[in-house]
């Protein structure tokens, strides 16, 4: 599976987001209306889902679909290994 759709995939389940809005350029809080809180939310469940850690000055380089989508890739590839 790439990274790409399981990134918008925890979106999906986790944010509440029609999946016709997770578009790569969507930003979490101005287009997809997600709180901070919700934001940071899902940054703990990709820590998890992926083995990685965010650290807190990172958070702030998360602000689009494609943003963590990007972070995730630099850290572990394009692809998750089956």
């Amino acid at each position: 599976m790439l990274v790409k759709d399981r990134v918008i995939q925890l979106i999906l389940e986790h944010l509440e987001v029609e999946p016709e809005k997770a578009l790569p350029e969507a930003h979490f809080i101005d287009d997809l209306g997600i709180s901070s809180m919700d934001l940071w939310e899902l940054v703990l469940i990709m820590e998890d889902e992926f083995n990685l850690e965010v650290p807190d000055e990172d958070l702030e380089k998360i602000q689009t679909v494609q943003n963590a989508i990007d972070y995730v890739e630099k850290r572990v590839g394009k692809e998750i290994p089956d």
